[in-house]
């Protein structure tokens, strides 16, 4: 059967990459024909469809058994003109849309894992891959997501990844998902199911919705806990053609469609933007009335530690360098996107970039020449509100420290970018060191335990409440010559950074160290939750933040600075219905 037509220039598709079919036991329109599902995706406006019945490929293969058994009639001569009428309208919907075979696993716990494939693997070796996670075989038709002791999540992530195909976390925040609200098993296995390598995207349910507690918000990359960013795409989870009209949340054909950029529309080239950083490639759909802007959508986020943004580059000012320092900042620390030539304040009209070829030639210039060790760095152009923009993509390198003009290292605070002190640049040597041995750690783990290794967050206290996960503690102060020199630890990576005076601290260090002084901690006015409380709420660069404070031993631990991002467990009470996040 014809394979959709290749098409050479980059473009958007939209694709709808979780379908049932009467393959599956609970499809609600048993009697629904094959070539019915594939004229409601055409009617819908798909170039994308996969076919994931529960836990078997028994729906694909159908399909493609009735054109089998149709293109035998043909090269027979025996088959009747109904018959052909139905076999050239495969043909002509085959050539349109591309139709993916797959599978929607359950894994154990319940969990469902989609596993999407080349049209070019066979059935019999989909099959193989579902046995190989403990499908029994004598259920292996029956299309049911009730299967009894099946693989674990991790090695359906592994497998599936191994045998070259693309494995989705499906309705993640939701149902049967990995990340779903409620559902009570360890930190440590929630961060290890959504964190995983073998996995390509979240499947997420609220997509379109925007705020701090959307799931696309919550796995964008600034939480300390989960620090891979994760593609989130949207599919319909259809059992039926069109929506249910008794049950809304039943979904038809093409309800929930997601947009991907691609060179050709083949399977190999989708596969290759879900191993991608470049999270611009997908997005959800919307129509041409109202387009889907990602550079907006990142302003209206704002700046983090994984993003930053830049009016201009030119040298002047020291605008170019500023850029260059972000690279490197970036690279020391999570990685992130750069975007020139407009501003981190959304309702701010974009500058643009007058020569986008000039200046991305200047910052690939200026990037191999400054930037020690190498570092390879995506730029391309892309385009808000009608203005023509530049971004940067920049990898968590794997070489660090990185460094300009071979001495100057920068780190990503937060929102900021600052040099490096003696004590973050002692951690960068030790973490390359050790990173070989890092890759080596089996990633898997029981659950249960909600704690992290103590060199990521230490000293629990005795009531078993981990720190904050953002801001800033000060753990020591010495006085040297009439100077104060303090110890502070920062609470997003557990690094410990000394002698650190008020003149020398960057701004929430200075922050911390000033209140500390002038404002100390009254226990009495503290807003107690048990043995932790909040102590200040207030905003600085637009973002809420926290001053909190532990009981420990008879003595007070202050955290200064905390974000959201770090409100975690029982600090959560402290947050503002506004600001709370998942």
């Amino acid at each position: 059967m014809a394979s959709k037509s290749r098409r050479s220039k980059m473009q958007w598709y939209r694709m709808d990459l979780h379908l049932h079919t009467p393959g599956s036991n609970d499809y609600q329109e048993p009697d629904i024909s094959y070539v019915d599902i594939l004229l409601h995706a055409e009617m819908r406006g798909l170039d994308i469809i996969a076919f994931t019945d529960h836990n078997t490929i028994a729906g694909y293969r159908a399909m493609m058994d009735e054109i089998e058994q149709l293109e035998y009639l043909e090269n027979l001569k025996r088959i009747q003109p109904d018959e052909q009428r139905t076999l050239a309208e495969y043909r002509r919907l085959l050539d349109k849309i591309l139709v993916l075979p797959g599978f929607e696993f359950t894994a154990t716990f319940g969990f469902h894992i989609l596993g999407i494939f080349s049209p070019d693997t066979s059935v019999r070796q989909i099959e193989h891959i579902l046995l190989s996670l403990n499908i029994p075989p004598e259920t292996l038709d029956e299309g049911s997501s009730i299967v009894g002791a099946s693989a674990d999540v991790l090695s359906a992530y592994r497998m599936i990844n191994f045998e070259g195909g693309i494995a989705i976390a499906a309705h993640a925040n939701s149902s049967h998902g990995v990340a779903m609200r409620g559902f009570d098993f360890g930190g440590q296995t929630k961060i290890a199911y959504t964190q995983d390598p073998n996995l390509h995207a979240l499947e997420v349910t609220d997509l379109e919705k925007h705020g701090r507690r959307t799931t696309a918000r919550f796995f964008d990359g600034t939480k300390p806990e989960y620090p891979r960013r994760m593609r989130c795409i949207q599919g319909s989870d259809a059992h039926r053609l069109k929506v249910d009209p008794r049950n809304q949340k039943s979904l038809g054909i093409g309800d929930r469609v997601t947009e991907i950029q691609l060179p050709e529309c083949t399977f190999e080239a989708i596969r290759q933007v879900f191993q991608s950083n470049d999270f611009a490639r997908t997005r959800p759909y919307r129509s041409s009335r109202d387009p889907y802007d990602h550079v907006q959508s990142a302003r209206e986020e704002g700046a983090s530690i994984v993003q930053t943004f830049h009016e201009g580059m030119t040298r002047r000012g020291g605008r170019l360098y500023a850029v260059i320092a972000d690279v490197c900042a970036l690279a020391n620390t999570n990685g992130g996107t750069i975007y020139v030539g407009v501003s981190g304040k959304p309702k701010d009209a974009p500058v643009g970039i007058q020569n986008i070829s000039e200046s991305v030639d200047t910052l690939r210039e200026e990037i191999e020449h400054k930037i020690t060790p190498p570092l390879e760095v995506e730029i391309d152009a892309m385009e808000t509100l009608g203005k023509p923009i530049i971004r940067l993509q920049v990898s968590r390198g794997d070489d660090p420290p990185y460094a300009i003009d071979d001495n100057k290292i920068y780190v990503r605070d937060e929102a900021e970018t600052n040099l490096a002190v003696r004590d973050e640049i002692v951690q960068l040597v030790v973490q390359n060191l050790s990173q070989l041995q890092t890759q080596q750690i089996d990633q898997t783990t029981d659950g249960g335990d909600d704690k992290r290794a103590t060199a990521d967050h230490p000293q629990v206290s005795a009531s078993g409440i981990e720190p904050p996960r953002t801001g800033v503690e000060i753990i020591g102060t010495e006085q040297r010559k009439g100077l104060k020199y303090h110890v502070m630890r920062d609470l997003r990576n557990g690094s410990v950074v000394k002698n650190v005076t008020r003149k020398s601290a960057r701004r929430l260090w200075h922050y911390a160290i000033t209140e500390r002084e002038s404002n100390p901690v009254q226990p009495n006015k503290v807003e107690w939750q048990g043995e932790i409380g909040l102590w200040k709420r207030y905003k600085r660069g637009g973002v809420v933040r926290y001053d909190l404070v532990q009981r420990e031993d008879g003595s007070l631990r202050v955290y200064f600075g905390v974000t959201d991002d770090g409100m975690h467990g029982p600090w959560a009470a402290f947050l503002t219905e506004d600001d709370a996040a998942d």
